[in-house]
């Protein structure tokens, strides 16, 4: 255990998940139910429930606690109890505690690799300012100018993972319909942003391809996703969706492979990256008559 709790991961996000995962194994190895740990640690069940799930920080002193309780030696007990404080330390993102909910972000930026589908929109990790500007301000109506403007900035915050020096992958299809509903934002807007997205497919560590409408009925037809994988093998994969209702982390070994199913079927279905390219060349050039 010692091995993969010592993974240089930088994003508390997923030092808390790790720790979850630890903490279900170690129970699981003791033959304790969530109910006999919440009694002899004088907790709530449901306290147990949040810290083996990540939905809670743990105090260095809880894990402490219940290593006493499960028999943990050392060194395994030394990386749980620093796993513990590491897990409470602050992303960048944190800043804009406003904006990002949930843990997507802190994920996101703990990735190696990433697999997005997106049906309406070019993703927020290739959006460019101006069309980030005018995605947000259709999906809040309601927003102040000030509020749309602190969403762009955590927005475009999000991008610097794409800049470092050992970035994630990024391989992304586009429903052909999100580059037509781009150009539909105006001249200025979709060709700035259909450059912004030609530019970044020629990255090393960006693929962009698109699903043509020609492609037919796909295994996508629901709705957009991610799949993010990570470098560690202590961290399983993360599927993830967003609507009007929420987000929705999909964390099971069955439910992700259903998304990578789905993935695998758009992405035999989807045009090559040049081809994808020569497309949006194409709407480009359209933009610029």
């Amino acid at each position: 255990m010692t091995n993969q709790l010592r993974g240089q991961g930088t994003s508390p996000t997923v030092r808390r998940r790790r720790l979850a995962a630890a903490l279900r194994e170690l129970r699981a190895r003791s033959g304790l139910s969530r109910e006999a740990v919440a009694d002899q640690m004088e907790w709530s069940v449901s306290k147990v429930y949040r810290l083996e799930h990540g939905r809670t920080s743990a105090s260095w002193r809880d894990i402490r606690d219940l290593c006493d309780l499960y028999g943990v030696p050392s060194p395994d007990r030394d990386a749980l109890i620093q796993l513990a404080r590491d897990s409470r330390q602050r992303g960048w993102w944190t800043e804009y505690q406003d904006v990002f909910t949930g843990s997507y972000v802190g994920l996101e930026s703990e990735a190696a690799r990433i697999r997005t589908y997106e049906a309406e929109l070019i993703p927020g990790l290739l959006q460019e300012k101006s069309y980030a500007r005018a995605v947000i301000h259709a999906l809040r109506p309601t927003a102040t100018a000030q509020e749309v403007e602190r969403r762009v900035t955590a927005r475009l915050a999000r991008q610097a993972i794409l800049d470092r020096e050992h970035p994630p992958e990024l391989l992304c299809i586009l429903n052909e319909a999100v580059l037509r509903r781009c150009a539909a934002c105006g001249p200025g807007i979709a060709s700035a942003q259909l450059q912004a997205l030609l530019t970044a497919s020629e990255r090393p560590h960006v693929t962009v391809r698109v699903l043509p409408f020609d492609a037919g009925l796909h295994a996508a037809m629901e709705g957009s996703f991610v799949i993010m994988q990570f470098s560690e093998s202590s961290d399983p994969d993360v599927a993830y969706t967003e609507g009007l209702m929420g987000d929705v982390y999909v964390e099971s070994v069955e439910g992700v492979a259903r998304y990578s199913l789905a993935w695998d079927h758009i992405a035999d279905m989807a045009l090559p990256p040049d081809e994808s390219a020569d497309l949006i060349r194409s709407e480009l050039k359209e933009l610029r008559r």
